[in-house]
């Protein structure tokens, strides 16, 4: 004869007088969700630095210096041949000023780094570390040639939207105006991207960089048309 019972999360089968517990894994789910939640705030945003570090900056860059520019030629000149001239001289200058720039300054921070392994590894030796943990050390070191390629693309992209917004208007105040419009709104964007890959305060990195770009158009364009007018 055959009897079952349920004792707590385990059945207890009563078989020929004989006591047998049958154990059955449950799956908690929701300790699988904190699990995943854990990892994932466990996760080392700063391992994200290099590469966001160089397309955001270059984005932003590109953008605005790009908008400052086409908006100080604007300033004192109507014609749309003349401005966008000028933005795609300051897209190909500054590419290319963002991707030397980049690529000196990440191998110099490559270059301290490596020479503080070395003088590391010594003691890493004597303290019983691993061939596995100095691999992995190195595995982290910043590469220049990645860190300048994201920076010139980056800045391509973001030079290529004031561009872009200017290249089929004619009317000279509707030209400027739009370029301001559609800079404020690429800012924004990239802003708010920057931020949310980094897992930073969004609302807070928008409006900084709005307010930036704003500042720098501003201050172009009315120095530009008072040196204009002066001479």
């Amino acid at each position: 004869m055959v009897m079952a019972a349920i004792a707590g999360d385990q059945p207890v089968v009563l078989k020929d007088s004989k006591l047998v517990v049958c154990s059955i894994d449950v799956h908690d789910d929701d300790e699988h969700q904190k699990n995943q939640a854990d990892g994932e705030e466990g996760f080392d945003y700063s391992q994200r630095a290099q590469w966001l570090r160089a397309a955001v900056l270059g984005a932003n860059d590109g953008l605005v210096s790009t908008a400052s520019l086409m908006m100080g030629v604007g300033a004192v000149k109507t014609d749309v041949k003349a401005m966008i001239i000028t933005g795609f001289a300051g897209l190909v200058a500054g590419a290319c000023s963002m991707a030397i720039g980049e690529y000196v300054s990440v191998y110099s921070q490559l270059d301290i780094e490596l020479a503080q392994i070395k003088r590391d590894q010594k003691r890493a030796r004597e303290s019983g570390k691993s061939e596995d943990e100095e691999n992995s050390e190195k595995e982290k070191l910043p590469s220049p040639f990645q860190a300048a390629a994201a920076s010139t693309l980056a800045f391509a992209v973001g030079a290529a939207v004031p561009l872009l917004s200017a290249s089929f208007i004619k009317e000279y105040r509707v030209r400027l105006g739009v370029v301001a419009a559609v800079s404020s709104l690429a800012l924004l964007v990239f802003g708010g991207l920057g931020a949310a890959l980094g897992r930073a305060p969004v609302a807070r990195a928008c409006l900084r960089v709005l307010v930036g770009g704003w500042l720098a158009m501003a201050i172009t364009y009315g120095l530009t048309k008072s040196i204009s007018n002066a001479i």
